[in-house]
């Protein structure tokens, strides 16, 4: 596995059994099975074991809170040959709920179901993705997403019918016009463009002050990754790029996109920063980005532990993006 794999959120090797997902026979007997068992999610959060160190937590599938699912489980995939399935319990309401907290940049709050004790919550996975193993990581990531596009996709986008849940989670069916709906994942490059000794970081409006990371954008229908660095990079801070090479992915479930980390040659310094797509940008040079780092920088605050900008940076200072 090359070291780029092993940013959060990768590297698990999850087997998905796809092969099963049209099987109703298998999947009766994996849900029945006694070591299969239920990854719960309640508002996109999953269940966690608090505490250092922290894990995902597995229940056995005759849980009686999986009887809360508003909807079929999905298949997520198997561990050491025993089926994994996430329930999704988010039309239960904690007594002690504040909405005010949900959604927010990071959500700091935790809710606790009475039937599953204090030591577990569920919590905001933008919160907690350091705390898990790979493997952890990678089924709390993968079901977080796809209830996601359940959440958003419970019609039919030709012709407006209710649609229903196939291949295990991994589909939706329209009974009207028979149209078949998949899981999709939004591509967005992020980018790792250096000039010399310096690289480029930008901030958006309502971000954290002092929050600065690498420039990161959609990519567009008929373009390639080189050409969306390029243009993206452009158009939020008028700097040129030359040469693109690409680094790393990452899944990044919120909601629900594939990150390709990349790395650009700058052709220009001149920073011509606009508005609409971001707040500010800056050239920050390899000594600046050790004190950011170490935290010791007057302005400038450290990238999230977890997400991809912090990994390439990381490894930039570190010389070994490879």
């Amino acid at each position: 596995m090359r070291h780029a794999e092993t940013v959060t959120f990768g590297g698990s090797a999850l087997d998905r059994a796809g092969e099963i997902r049209n099987n109703a026979a298998v999947l009766r007997f994996a849900r029945a099975a006694a070591d299969s068992r239920a990854v719960l999610f309640w508002r996109g959060k999953p269940l966690i074991q608090m505490g250092r160190p922290a894990g995902l937590v597995r229940l056995p599938m005759d849980h009686e809170v999986l009887d809360l699912a508003r909807e079929e489980p999905i298949l997520l995939g198997r561990e050491d040959g025993a089926a994994r399935f996430a329930f999704d319990i988010s039309d239960w309401e904690p007594e002690d709920l504040d909405a005010a907290q949900l959604g927010g940049f990071l959500d700091p709050s935790e809710q606790r179901h009475p039937a599953l004790g204090e030591d577990v919550a569920f919590a905001e996975l933008r919160r907690v993705m350091t705390w898990l193993t790979p493997r952890d990581a990678e089924l709390a990531a993968t079901g977080k997403a796809i209830l996601s596009w359940h959440g958003s996709h419970g019609f039919c986008a030709t012709c407006g019918a209710a649609t229903q849940i196939g291949q295990a989670g991994w589909q939706r069916k329209c009974p009207a016009c028979h149209t078949s709906h998949f899981p999709r994942t939004d591509p967005v490059v992020i980018m790792l463009i250096t000039k010399g000794n310096s690289v480029l970081m930008g901030r958006s409006p309502g971000w954290p002050r002092g929050m600065y990371s690498l420039l990161a954008g959609f990519v567009e229908p008929g373009e390639t990754l080189e050409a969306a660095v390029r243009r993206e990079v452009f158009e939020e801070s008028g700097i040129r790029v030359g040469a693109v090479n690409y680094l790393s992915s990452q899944p990044w479930p919120f909601p629900a996109s594939l990150m390709f980390g990349c790395q650009g040659e700058a052709l220009s310094e001149e920073i011509n920063v606009d508005p609409v797509e971001i707040e500010d940008a800056l050239w920050v040079t390899r000594e600046e980005m050790m004190d950011v780092f170490a935290g010791e920088h007057p302005q400038i605050l450290p990238a999230r532990k977890g997400a991809i900008a912090h990994f390439l940076l990381e490894n930039w200072l570190a010389d070994t993006l490879d």
